[in-house]
């Protein structure tokens, strides 16, 4: 039972619905593979580089991947994820009880790094490589153990098999299959390097069995090098990590890679996992002064920590690497200390695990932006747009920001003339790269990259990550015209040229895309009727191009609130939450509603749902108060308040509501 509920919550953690980007390249290149029965050597993926050289360390978990979503689709994506995920952990828990673990503590140590692994749990090849690492520490934790002399620790058995030459070939075979799937194959080389340092130096110590052991080691390193060259790109794929390390990581482009940053725990705490980057160093010093240093753990978890500070990207190795050891060592801190006999029965312990499985996984399985369900967030993807350039033939040299190149290819290729600028692993010259992406933010660097390339359109994202302000460069940008936009894209093609009518004909010429460009138009609105229907009629137009417009009808609810038509409003806001639960400001604005309509118990649910998926956003705990004060709670009123008057000392209306709900306290009083 304690198995079946630990599993049940590694399920939960990667069952959020999928957003990420990425998966869209592989799928296309997957089913190139398959289409062309070879594995292409030269890019087909961007238009700029088309023919050159190209390296694609991935093209192994790409094969694999195509047949699963062409049979199973969103499902079989699903299928993917728990299956990859429960072998990571099913691998890691057999690796602790190899070396010893026992009992119920190493379930719970699965359950809580599969929370912070769930943020890298995406249809990405290191999934596929997270399962690699799980099975070769699982190989080597038993050959360690029945090769390489005497138990080390109580409990522990060197019994197990493992003399032959099976967990040799085993861990070449992996090395093999690593190199072909992802490039982060050097973690492997990396990990029984460690096994070979402490091999040898049991030799030295001559431990019985150690130098035999050390021996295999040595012929099984140097065939797992000798066959990592065995792929369809050689050395060129084994360079790339080092490459990007001592050439590339300093490019801007790479800077502005939120998992290429270095570790943030503040956004890491709801996982628990300074838990796990520190009590695992604690679990193992206490260790060591009880039973001995064990070398190769303390080199993993320096490794392990070291690369989890230095990059998000690598958390997710990071847990795998942890589990079984963490698991071991917290194992034997618990049979080394006395607990009360209620929890000698076995039912005991068993609901005590589960229960703290359950427990430490709420917070982190609560998070609005990683929504449990089963599905594709397809709002985060250009699906209307790619259906409007099919439609109205707009092709030609693109511009698309490189997250969103996975999903235009893998709806137009192989046409030329649809390929995108650049795709998820940024191709192209250090030089377009560099001159990308100073063109987020400068206009200038926008009208280098457009004079040397001239592009006929340009594909965006709606919702703009911060830094990226090319959409109000494209809105003042005078040859280009906005003919599409919804949620997720906005679509901009040059005035001139082949695609001039199209630009005449349906450009939008009210409403603006950008950040900047929608607060100045909301001031215009506010004191204009002319320039207030024109908007609307835009909105309206916007709403009626894409399933994905919760956006604009929230902002046609706005426009309806300051005519003073709150049914209107209403209605718009509650349309958009019913297309998309995530709609910023829509709970917010029915809030608002309630409250101006004097229904304050509805004004505090809309508004704690606003919370929920926004945060602590200005203004809301002075509107909480005035619901409050609206069903007599002056305290609770009092209180939100305050704490709005301290978050924002300039908020006069906090202030005055302070003042007005402690004189009624008193008066009342």
């Amino acid at each position: 039972m304690a198995i079946l509920v630990s599993a049940a919550c590694v399920a939960v953690s990667v069952s959020f619905r999928l957003y990420e980007k990425d998966f869209w390249q592989h799928l296309a290149v997957g089913r190139a593979i398959w289409q062309l029965h070879r594995v292409p050597t030269v890019q087909l993926w961007t238009w700029p580089t088309y023919g050159s050289p190209d390296v694609n360390s991935s093209w192994g978990f790409e094969t694999l991947l195509w047949p699963i979503w062409r049979l199973g689709g969103v499902w079989g994506l699903f299928f993917w994820r728990w299956i990859t995920t429960f072998l990571v952990f099913g691998l890691a828990w057999a690796s602790a009880r190899s070396m010893g673990a026992r009992g119920f503590s190493p379930l719970f140590v699965m359950v809580l790094c599969s929370l912070t692994f769930r943020q890298r749990a995406h249809i990405r090849p290191e999934s596929l490589a997270a399962v690699l690492l799980a099975l070769e520490i699982w190989i080597l934790a038993r050959w360690r153990l029945s090769a390489a002399g005497p138990p080390r620790a109580p409990g522990e058995s060197s019994s197990l098999p493992g003399h032959g030459l099976m967990p040799g070939v085993a861990l070449v075979a992996i090395t093999w299959g690593w190199a072909n799937c992802h490039l982060s194959y050097f973690l492997g080389l990396g990990l029984l390097a460690i096994h070979q340092l402490d091999a040898q130096l049991d030799a030295r110590a001559k431990h019985p069995g150690a130098k035999p052991y050390a021996m295999r080691l040595w012929a099984v390193t140097a065939a797992a090098v000798a066959i990592s060259f065995l792929n369809p790109f050689g050395w060129r794929a084994l360079w790339q990590p080092f490459e990007f390390a001592l050439f590339q990581r300093h490019e801007p482009i790479f800077r502005s890679i939120p998992e290429l940053q270095a570790l943030d725990l503040g956004v890491n705490l709801k996982n628990l996992l300074p838990l796990v980057l520190f009590g695992w160093p604690l679990l193992l010093v206490w260790r060591w002064r009880r039973v001995g240093l064990d070398r190769v753990e303390t080199c993993l978890a320096l490794g392990a920590i070291g690369f989890a500070f230095s990059a998000e990207r690598f958390l997710g190795f990071a847990m795998v690497v942890a589990a079984p050891y963490l698991a071991r060592d917290l194992d034997a801190w618990v049979r080394a200390h006395s607990w009360p006999s209620w929890t000698v029965p076995a039912w005991s312990r068993a609901v005590l695990s589960g229960a703290a499985c359950v427990v430490v996984g709420i917070a982190e399985w609560s998070r609005s932006d990683l929504p449990l369900g089963i599905g594709i967030r397809m709002r985060e993807y250009p699906v209307a747009a790619c259906d409007f350039i099919a439609a109205h033939g707009i092709e030609g040299r693109g511009f698309n920001q490189f997250y969103l190149g996975g999903y235009l290819l893998h709806r137009f290729w192989p046409d030329r003339g649809w390929l995108p600028f650049m795709d998820i692993h940024q191709a192209g010259t250090p030089k377009d790269r560099y001159t990308y992406a100073f063109a987020l933010q400068n206009p200038r660097a926008w009208r280098d990259l457009d004079d040397r390339y001239r592009f006929d359109y340009a594909v965006l994202r709606r919702l703009a990550y911060p830094g990226d302000q090319l959409l109000d460069i494209l809105d003042a940008d005078t040859s280009f015209a906005r003919v599409f936009q919804d949620d997720a894209a906005a679509l901009y093609v040059r005035r001139s040229g082949a695609l001039a009518v199209i630009a005449e004909s349906l450009a939008y010429r009210a409403l603006p895309a950008g950040t900047q460009g929608m607060t100045a138009i909301g001031q215009a609105v506010a004191t204009d009727p002319r320039i207030r229907s024109a908007v609307r009629r835009e909105l309206e137009r916007e709403v009626a191009e894409s399933p994905y417009r919760a956006a604009a009808l929230v902002r046609l609810g706005n426009l309806a609130l300051l005519e003073g038509n709150g049914r209107e409003a209403h209605e718009r806001y509650a349309e958009a939450i019913r297309i998309d639960p995530f709609t910023p400001h829509a709970h917010e604005r029915l809030g608002l509603l309630a409250l101006a309509e004097g229904r304050p118990r509805d004004a505090l649910r809309e508004l704690a749902l606003e919370r929920r998926l926004s945060g602590r956003s200005p203004g809301y705990d002075l509107r909480v108060g005035q619901a409050y004060q609206m069903l007599g709670d002056r305290r609770r009123a009092r209180s939100h308040y305050r704490e709005e008057w301290r978050r924002d000392p300039g908020n006069q209306e906090a202030l005055d509501s302070l003042r007005v709900v402690k004189r009624r306290i008193r008066e009342h009083s």
